[in-house]
């Protein structure tokens, strides 16, 4: 079980990651003063910037010191690192890393996150912008996944599905909202689970990194830089491309989703990859697979402010439900869940949670 994020053990695990980067202070010209928190997220792996020397590369540079606490996925972040940089996605260039303790020393992408771009974008009305970066993450995400092979990654099956959509009503429904998960909600959370499991699974399925969504892009060159896919697995193919356009952070009108949509579409089968021939078809199978992700969003980020004392999620619930809400009722098979989540957000209201 990972350790609970405590000050002290942060601290402890600073000091350790200081005398490790020590030991490279001299191949990578590691200026060890230098060292300043780079950034954190919602797990308890930490990132920290220092300047310093890739080992093939060519003048002065920042590199990136990543502190992964056991059992913190450093094995698989160089393994799909080396797959994602084999199907020409630019990603960190890992340096050193010591899989025991968790350290990493990895190239850097920068600073120009594509959330800091496209929320510029939004507030400016520069549709053109944000649409270029959009397009320069989908077609790396095609590349990604012309790369796939099956038994490679982790599969995101049946079980591994369900896992995700249980930590609604546990952490949700149960622990957020105080409510009592009876017969009736737990047969329609099980109808709904079933719709969606089954359409995922029925899916092409290809490579996928879970976690591909603005926060988790650098605008870099080539373009984009890819960070955070210590996750990915082998599953449904539009779990990524409904993750980047229905992201914690942003939301876009249903317009430049489309666009977006068909854009990637298109360039998918043009590619060979095997998406559904017919848009119509595609199209609900990338709602149903995003109606998924949103059900585990709204129990994860419950997990991570009461589990994990990370309060600052929470704000993005309304985005979620919001989210969750018009998928389910633009389908007559899911309008069941649309209910409850009307009665949640007024069980909400009641206990004082603002939506």
């Amino acid at each position: 079980m990972t350790l609970p994020a405590t000050q002290d053990h942060q601290d402890s695990r600073l000091s350790l990651l200081k005398a490790w980067l020590q030991g490279h202070a001299a191949h990578h010209a590691l200026e060890l003063d230098s060292l300043v928190p780079a950034s954190s997220d919602a797990s308890f792996r930490r990132y920290f910037r220092l300047a310093g020397k890739a080992a093939q590369g060519n003048g002065a540079a920042t590199l990136i010191a990543v502190d992964a606490p056991p059992p913190e996925k450093c094995r698989e972040f160089v393994q799909v690192a080396e797959l994602l940089g084999a199907a020409g996605v630019h990603v960190p260039r890992v340096l050193e890393v010591d899989f025991d303790a968790g350290f990493m020393l990895v190239t850097d992408l920068g600073t120009a996150s594509y959330l800091g771009a496209l929320t510029d974008a939004q507030a400016a009305g520069d549709t053109r912008a944000a649409r270029t970066l959009m397009r320069d993450a989908l077609d790396a995400l095609i590349r990604w996944q012309l790369a796939s092979h099956e038994d490679v990654l982790p599969p995101f099956d049946e079980a591994f599905l369900r896992r995700e959509m249980e930590l609604m009503p546990e952490w949700f429904i149960g622990r957020h909202l105080g409510r009592e998960v009876d017969a009736d909600t737990r047969a329609l959370l099980e109808r709904t689970f079933a719709l969606l499991v089954a359409s995922a699974r029925a899916q092409p399925q290809s490579f996928m990194l879970r976690d591909f969504m603005p926060r988790n892009l650098m605008i870099a060159e080539p373009n984009p830089g890819v960070l955070d896919f210590q996750d990915a697995v082998y599953g449904p193919i539009t779990y990524d491309v409904v993750s980047l356009l229905r992201d914690a952070f942003l939301s876009w009108d249903e317009e430049f989703e489309l666009d977006c949509f068909v854009y990637y579409w298109e360039r998918a089968k043009k590619a060979g990859l095997p998406v559904d021939a017919d848009f119509g078809e595609f199209y609900r199978q990338l709602e149903w697979m995003g109606l998924q992700r949103h059900i585990k969003v709204l129990g994860l980020f419950c997990r991570i402010n009461y589990r994990d004392g990370k309060a600052h999620y929470m704000n993005d619930l309304p985005r979620f439900i919001g989210y969750a809400r018009k998928v389910a009722e633009r389908y007559a098979p899911l309008r069941g869940f649309a209910k409850l989540l009307d009665d949640l957000e007024g069980r909400a209201q009641e206990v004082g949670y603002t939506f």
